[in-house]
């Protein structure tokens, strides 16, 4: 058991309970969210044995203490299996996790989606496959891959997102809940370094929140379509465990839903100007060649004639 790990989590989750969601009076407090005592209360154990628990100096607790714990606490199931997880942490020592990739068949089916944005990340947030209308939402990406990492280092992600610091903490909340080893190493450089380079960043790393990403609406403000509201669903990726698909979509008839079709539509113009760019250069590539061609077998000719 990571006796700091779990001192870390419980004071953490702790801080975020409010008494007035166990029916408490809030009264005067120094410090947000249960004191020590409320906690063992509600969990049914004694003060002195919840105070050595959170001060790392409890080893072993039971999966009835850890249970009580975790309604104590209000964790949700994701939270209070990885609470288990530090307790009883999974199997150490694993190879590395390998390089991920969408499948085939995946980027298949997100391209057969004209009309729907949608993407596919790995465990560690990582943009693996998106469709030509995901692109052209998420155009402020660039070349970017790491999601979590441009949306606390690239400025544009808090103009793009309108309630940025939801989104955000949202993302830090599903990168743990899709990690719950901590010694995994790319892991543990990715959180060392974005806690170093965002104080955002650090602040929401350490309230311990795990949730994976489900079900919900996002608010955008699209540099060309201006402000929408797109309802989203992720779906795991059962031959792919880690990997995650998020489609989006708007209110039929809504003015997200014209703003949806006109980002569609430039999309498929922008891509066919690119594509005839593309077709000119190869054209304009070909003639060069073949120029050079008649130049080289003109030369050879007048060397022949001498």
């Amino acid at each position: 058991m990571d006796k700091k790990r779990l001192s870390e989590f419980l004071r953490a989750r702790r801080a975020l309970v409010r008494p007035e969601d166990h029916g408490m009076p809030a009264g005067t407090r120094r410090t947000p969210g249960l004191r020590r005592e409320e906690v063992a209360v509600l969990a049914g154990v004694s003060t002195d044995y919840y105070v050595r628990l959170e001060q790392g100096r409890e080893r072993n607790p039971s999966p009835q203490v850890l249970k009580a714990l975790a309604a104590a606490l209000l964790l949700e199931d994701e939270e209070a299996a990885y609470l288990r997880a530090i307790v009883d942490p999974p199997q150490r020592g694993l190879p590395p996790a390998a390089r991920e990739y969408a499948g085939p068949q995946l980027v298949s089916l997100l391209d057969t989606w004209a009309d729907t944005p949608a993407l596919v990340y790995g465990r560690y947030l990582d943009l693996l496959a998106v469709n030509s209308l995901g692109e052209a939402l998420f155009s402020w990406l660039g070349n970017e891959t790491s999601l979590i990492t441009a949306m606390f280092l690239n400025p544009a992600a808090q103009d793009f997102y309108r309630d940025w610091a939801v989104v955000a903490q949202g993302c830090v909340a599903a990168l743990r809940a899709a990690n719950p080893d901590p010694d995994d190493q790319r892991l543990r450089e990715l959180v060392g370094e974005l806690s170093v380079r965002d104080p955002d960043f650090a602040r929401m790393w350490a309230r311990h929140e795990v949730r994976a990403k489900t079900a919900s609406a996002k608010r955008f403000r699209h540099p060309l379509v201006g402000d929408l509201t797109l309802d989203f669903e992720t779906f795991s990726v059962n031959s792919a465990p880690g990997q995650h698909l998020v489609a989006y979509r708007a209110e039929p008839g809504s003015a997200a839903a014209e703003s949806l079709a006109l980002l569609g539509s430039l999309a498929v113009t922008e891509l066919h100007a690119a594509q005839g760019t593309q077709a000119a250069n190869g054209a304009h590539d070909a003639y060069d060649a073949h120029d050079a061609h008649d130049a080289h077998d003109e030369g050879k000719f007048l060397h022949d004639l001498a």
